[in-house]
C-alpha cells in the first residue's frame, strides 16, 4: 500500500511540474524521483554484464560495454518536450523496468533516466536512441511514439537483467522499415477473444514494436439492427472496443476496423432477413447490383466505425467466387467481372470517406483484373495477400508500385487448418512478404492469423510467427536471420530452459514427415473435418503417419523441461499437450482407414472405430475448457461441434 501511494504522489507531482512549464510556453520539463520494489533475491549487482544480449525485434545498431548502470533509490526521471498526458502514459512503464531491474548498492550521486524529444538526434519516425552510462540512461525519440519503443527495448533488456540492480553499458540506434507493423487476428470463425486476451496480446505487440491491430470481422460486432446476425456469436460491443482502441491508444498501436463487406458474408445471407441481397441463393456473396446491399453496409458502418478512432478501415471484399454467377450475370457479361467489382469498391469507398477512413480492401480480385489497377483513386490502399511461402509478393508489389497505390503486404502465420502450424511454410512466407514488400515500397506489413475450419488452433501456436513477423516489419536485414527460438524463449515464453519456442516450432514441423502437404492446411484437417468421407489422397500412406506420430512424441518428450515464467505458462502447457493429443488422433484415424483399404471413416472395422471412439471422446470436453480460458462462449459449439460429428460417425458407422 505505502508503495502505490507513493508512486501516485510522485505522480501527481510530477504532472503538476509539467503544467507549471507548459504554461510558460517552455518545453515541459519535470524532475521526480520514482519508487521502487525491493530487489529480487537473485544475488548481488552485477560488477560487469556479461550475458549475451537477445532483443526482440534486432536492433540496427547495438553496442554494449562492461560497465554498469546502478539503479538506486535516488533514481530521477526527467522528460523534455512532452506533453502531460503522454508523461503520464510512459512513467508506469519506466517503472515497471526499473522494478524489473531491481535496486542496486546505492551509488555516490543522483543517478537519473532522461527521456527527450530530439528530432535531430533521432531523426526518422518512431526511432530512438538509448545510451546507457554509469551515471544515467538516456532515451532520445524521435516522437512519442519512438519514446515509447525505447522503454519496450529497455524492459527487454531489464528482463534479462532482473533483480541484479544493474544495466548494462550500451547504446542502442533504431528505427522501423516499414510505417505500418500489424496483426490481424480472426475473430468471425467461431473464437472472439476475452478482453483480458486481447489486452494480454496488445502489451506483447506493444513490445514487439508493432504499431496496428486488426479484428477481421463478418458478424461478431454487436450491431444494434441486426441482433440475429451475432445472437449467438459472443460479439465485441461498441463499449468493448471503444475500451480496447483506447488501450492500443497508450501503447501507439492503432486498432482499424476489419469488416468483410462482400464476400464472405454468408453469416448473414443465411438468413431471411438478408437473403434476398445474395448474389446466389445460399452463397456467400452481396449482389453488387442491388441498391440493399450497399444500404445494408452504410448501416452497419454508422454504427461501427464510429467506435475506432482509426482513420483506416478494411473493407476485405476478398473472394467473391460467385460473382457474376447469378444475379449480376447479366451486369457482369456487358461490362465485364471486374468492372461490376470495382464499381461496387468504390460505392464502399464513398462509404468509408463518409466517416473520414481510409479504405483498405483485399488485393485478390483486382489482381485477376490488372487493367483496373491504375484506375484505383487516391485515399485507398490495397492489401496483398497470400500466405504460401512461394507467394508472388515481388510481381503483385510490382504491380501496386507501379501504379502509384500504397499497399500493404500480408502473409499469415500459416496456423489455421494445421492444429499446430506449419512452421516452414510460415517463416518463408513472411520472410518473403518482408524482403519484397520492402523492394517495391510497402507502406505496411500485416501478419494475418485466420481461423478457418472452426479455429481449432491454439493462440499460442501463433506466437513464433507473431515475433518473426514483428521482427522482419521493423527492420528486416537485422532480423530475417535472427534466433527466433532463442528470443521468442526469453521475451515471449519466458522460458528459462530455453524449451518451448524450439518446441513449438518443431511441433509445427510434424506434418512434413506424412509426406503430403497441401495449401493453407494439413493432414490433420483433412482427417478430422475437411475429407472424412472417401479415399485418402494416394500420397497419405501408413508409414508416413507414424512417422508424424514418432515424431510429435519426440517433440512433445521436451515440455517437461520447459521452465516458462510466463504468466499463463500453465495455460500453454495444456494447449499444447492437447493439440498434439489431436494431431495423434487423426493420425490413428488415417491409418485406420489406409488399413481398411483407403475408405472413408465409416468404413473402418467396428472394434477399430470404437477405439479411436474412445479416444477423441475426452479429448472434446478438455478442449471445450481450453477454449474458455481464453475466448467466449459464442462460436464453441460450432467449433466442437466438428469433433462431435466425427465422434458420432465413430461410433454409429454412419
Amino acid at each position: 500500500m505505502h508503495t502505490v501511494f507513493v508512486r501516485l504522489f510522485l505522480l501527481s507531482a510530477l504532472v503538476l511540474s509539467l503544467a507549471g512549464c507548459a504554461t510558460s510556453g517552455e518545453h515541459a520539463v519535470g524532475e521526480t524521483p520514482l519508487a521502487h520494489a525491493a530487489p529480487a533475491d537473485n544475488g548481488p549487482p552485477q560488477e560487469t554484464w556479461t550475458g549475451g544480449l537477445v532483443l526482440l525485434p534486432q536492433p540496427r545498431e547495438v553496442a554494449v560495454t562492461s560497465k554498469v548502470f546502478r539503479v538506486s533509490t535516488s533514481q530521477v526521471y526527467v522528460t523534455n518536450g512532452m506533453d502531460v498526458a503522454f508523461v503520464e502514459r510512459l512513467v508506469p512503464h519506466v517503472n515497471d523496468v526499473l522494478d524489473t531491474i531491481g535496486l542496486g548498492e546505492p551509488g555516490p550521486r543522483e543517478c537519473a533516466v532522461e527521456v527527450n524529444i530530439d528530432r535531430v538526434k533521432a531523426p526518422r519516425p518512431e526511432g530512438y536512441l538509448i545510451e546507457v552510462t554509469p551515471d544515467a540512461v538516456r532515451i532520445t525519440g524521435h516522437d512519442a511514439a519512438g519514446v515509447f519503443h525505447a522503454v519496450m527495448t529497455l524492459r527487454q533488456i531489464a528482463r534479462q537483467c532482473a533483480g541484479t540492480g544493474s544495466l548494462p553499458c550500451l547504446r542502442i540506434e533504431d528505427w522501423p522499415d516499414f510505417p505500418n507493423r500489424g496483426v490481424m487476428i480472426d475473430v468471425a470463425r467461431c473464437k472472439v477473444p476475452e478482453m483480458e486476451t486481447l489486452y494480454a496480446l496488445v502489451d506483447k505487440l506493444a513490445e514487439l514494436k508493432c504499431n496496428q491491430l486488426q479484428m477481421y470481422t463478418e458478424h461478431t460486432f454487436a450491431y444494434r439492427d441486426h441482433h440475429t446476425v451475432w445472437e449467438d456469436a459472443s460479439p465485441m460491443t461498441a463499449a468493448q472496443i471503444r475500451a480496447l482502441d483506447a488501450y492500443c491508444r497508450d501503447r501507439f498501436i492503432e486498432l482499424v476496423p476489419n469488416q468483410n463487406s462482400f464476400g464472405h458474408m454468408d453469416r448473414w445471407l443465411r438468413l431471411p432477413a438478408y437473403a434476398h441481397l445474395a448474389e446466389t441463393r445460399g452463397g456467400s456473396d452481396l449482389c453488387p447490383i442491388d441498391p440493399g446491399s450497399i444500404a445494408l453496409l452504410e448501416n452497419m458502418y454508422d454504427d461501427l466505425l464510429p467506435c475506432f478512432s482509426s482513420g483506416q478501415v478494411n473493407v476485405g471484399c476478398d473472394e467473391t467466387w460467385s460473382l457474376g454467377k447469378g444475379r449480376s450475370k447479366a451486369a457482369c457479361e456487358a461490362r465485364g467481372v471486374g468492372r461490376v467489382y470495382f464499381e461496387f469498391l468504390m460505392k464502399i469507398r464513398d462509404l468509408c470517406r463518409k466517416h473520414g477512413k481510409t479504405m483498405q480492401f483485399w488485393g485478390d480480385i483486382i489482381m485477376n483484373h490488372p487493367a483496373l489497377i491504375p484506375e484505383i483513386p487516391e485515399g485507398v490502399t490495397a492489401m496483398e495477400w497470400g500466405y504460401e511461402a512461394n507467394h508472388p509478393f515481388a510481381e503483385h508489389g510490382a504491380k501496386f508500385a507501379q501504379s502509384g497505390i500504397p499497399f500493404y503486404v500480408v502473409p499469415g502465420t500459416s496456423s489455421w487448418n494445421s492444429l499446430v502450424g506449419r512452421t516452414d511454410n510460415a517463416l518463408a512466407n513472411l520472410r518473403n512478404a518482408a524482403e519484397n514488400g520492402l523492394a517495391n515500397g510497402a507502406i505496411g506489413y500485416l501478419v494475418t492469423d485466420w481461423g478457418d475450419g472452426g479455429h481449432w488452433q491454439f493462440q499460442p501456436v501463433s506466437y513464433l510467427p507473431f515475433a518473426y513477423a514483428a521482427a522482419l516489419s521493423w527492420a528486416v536485414a537485422e532480423n530475417k536471420d535472427i534466433d527466433l527460438e532463442r528470443a521468442v524463449n526469453v521475451h515471449w515464453f519466458e522460458d528459462r530452459a530455453g524449451v518451448m519456442a524450439g518446441l513449438a516450432h518443431d511441433l509445427g514441423n510434424a506434418h512434413l514427415k506424412s509426406g503430403v502437404t497441401f495449401g493453407n492446411n494439413t493432414i490433420y484437417y483433412r482427417l478430422l473435418q475437411h475429407r472424412i468421407d472417401g479415399p485418402l489422397d494416394d500420397r497419405c500412406t501408413k508409414q508416413g503417419l507414424l512417422d508424424v506420430i514418432a515424431e510429435v512424441d519426440r517433440v512433445m518428450a521436451r515440455l517437461p523441461e520447459a521452465d516458462m515464467r510466463c504468466a499463463d505458462a500453465a495455460l500453454i502447457r495444456a494447449e499444447f499437450e492437447l493439440a498434439a493429443s489431436l494431431v495423434r488422433i487423426a493420425c490413428r484415424l488415417g491409418i485406420a482407414r489406409v488399413d481398411a483399404g483407403n475408405v472413408g471413416t465409416a468404413g473402418i472395422p467396428a472394434d477399430a472405430r470404437a477405439r479411436l471412439a474412445d479416444e477423441l471422446a475426452p479429448l472434446i470436453p478438455e478442449f471445450r475448457q481450453l477454449w474458455l480460458a481464453r475466448n467466449r462462449s459464442g462460436g464453441l459449439k460450432e467449433s466442437a461441434g466438428h469433433f462431435e460429428r466425427l465422434l458420432s460417425m465413430l461410433r454409429d458407422g454412419s
